[in-house]
């Protein structure tokens, strides 16, 4: 990969995939469609976040579907758009879109957790990898109902899926992406550490506190 600070002639193309990747990624599809379902604010339910699990406790199970596929797409879509242009392209494309979703400008820099985006750009960049760190979502969340250590352990496991499978380029990308997500989750761990997370399925601290 290119020096980024080099020649603009030379670089332009690198920070468009990264503008690019960063604007698609910082696409608000859960507070867009609850919005549109009229459900209101998905940022004043629940735990706040505008991910699909939040979502999902408006009880609209349609509208988490979409938020979970549209959020997981639009990481596979930077990533396979900018791939055209090469790899590096795919992997700058991908690392934005991660930083829109959980950064996007359009709401203040406070957007989602970065799970569902993260494991489309894996799904995207190297399918092997992304294809285990889904198995490994669902194995967890079947077994703990704990949508957040899925995510957490999913996520860890990333990095060493790309090191048996994939290239060195996006073994440093898994590790990038796992770090962010891991630390996106940090009143999550908190929470399963105390005993005090929300399980699938059931009431945030909020809508228990608000009954």
């Amino acid at each position: 990969m290119p020096d980024l600070i080099g020649d603009l002639n030379y670089t332009w193309p690198f920070y468009a995939a990264s503008l690019a990747g960063y604007l698609l990624g910082s696409i608000p599809f859960g507070l867009v469609l609850t919005r549109l379902a009229g459900h209101g604010d998905i940022r004043k339910i629940g735990s706040g976040n505008i991910g699909a699990t939040n979502v999902l406790r408006t009880g609209a199970k349609g509208l988490a579907l979409a938020t979970l596929l549209l959020d997981g797409g639009k990481g596979a879509a930077a990533v396979l758009i900018a791939g055209i242009w090469g790899p590096d392209m795919a992997l700058l494309a991908g690392a934005w879109a991660l930083l829109g979703h959980i950064f996007p400008i359009w709401l203040r820099f406070a957007g989602g957790k970065g799970v569902a985006t993260a494991l489309g750009i894996f799904l995207a960049i190297a399918w092997p990898v992304g294809a285990l760190a889904c198995l490994t979502w669902l194995a967890v969340a079947a077994l703990l109902r704990y949508s957040s250590l899925a995510a957490l352990v999913s996520l860890a496991g990333a990095p060493l899926f790309a090191w048996w499978l994939a290239e060195p380029q996006i073994v440093e990308l898994s590790v990038f992406i796992a770090s962010l997500v891991w630390l996106r989750h940090w009143r999550n761990i908190g929470r399963l550490v105390m005993g005090r997370e929300t399980k699938i399925g059931g009431r945030s601290s909020k809508d228990a506190k608000a009954s």
